[in-house]
């Protein structure tokens, strides 16, 4: 039997058991808690991501009944903190449907400005979200005219100057790492990102953190293979 996201979210909210065959159930409106523990949630993400660059792609199809059910609420299981990159969509590199990742985008993956930082707290605190993964990819073009602001003094147009600025020290730290500027750049952003949200002053994160109903980790999207790896993982 091919293994479909559907089944494999089925499992994972059942906390790891054999793969379920019923289709996923539309979310219950208001937070009532998630059923999916941290681990099972980070699980089904790379289960996803895996059947993704097997090319396994699996048709999420949504009938009105499916749809309409959802009119009651959200319940997803993760919050993707993610780079606007055309390239880079959840929802497909990790092989999930409607209704299943709480999504937050803007380029370079950062999270500096309220609109960003309540649209975590409010998926964490409101819908139950067990797990935030904080996602950058490779060849950032963000990160790459934060480099060229940090080492060229580069002025970029229009907003693009005050969007880069959060990725300047991420620039900086990896300056003193030996390797690839641009790459080293893109992790130290995820790693800073990750540390800013697991900050003790973030109290709507703090709290679920450290009941263990919540996990924040890093990872980095590979344009050439489509595998996401995983890292800075609590």
């Amino acid at each position: 039997m091919r293994i479909t996201r559907r089944h494999l979210f089925a499992a994972a909210a059942a906390g790891g058991a054999a793969l379920a065959t019923r289709p996923l159930v539309a979310a219950e409106s208001g937070h009532s808690g998630s059923t999916i523990t941290p681990e099972s949630a980070l699980a089904t993400l790379k289960k996803g991501n895996q059947a993704f660059t097997m090319g396994r792609a699996f048709n999420y199809g949504l009938n009105d009944g499916q749809r309409r059910a959802f009119l009651a609420g959200q319940h997803p299981f993760a919050t993707i903190v993610c780079c606007s990159d055309s390239r880079a969509a959840p929802e497909q590199i990790f092989e999930t449907g409607v209704g299943q990742l709480f999504v937050v985008r803007n380029a370079g993956s950062t999270v500096a400005n309220a609109q960003a930082m309540g649209s975590i707290e409010y998926s964490v605190a409101h819908l139950g979200v067990p797990l935030v993964v904080v996602l950058g990819h490779t060849a950032c073009g963000a990160v790459k005219a934060a480099i060229e602001v940090a080492d060229k003094q580069a002025v970029l147009p229009g907003s693009l100057g005050a969007m880069v600025d959060p990725i300047l020290p991420a620039v900086h730290t990896a300056h003193k790492i030996s390797g690839d500027l641009v790459e080293n750049s893109i992790r130290e952003n995820v790693h800073h990102v990750v540390h800013d949200l697991r900050a003790p002053n973030q109290r709507l994160l703090a709290e679920p953190r450290r009941a263990g109903k919540l996990k924040i980790v890093g990872a980095e999207y590979h344009f050439a293979s489509g595998i996401v790896e995983f890292f800075d993982v609590e």
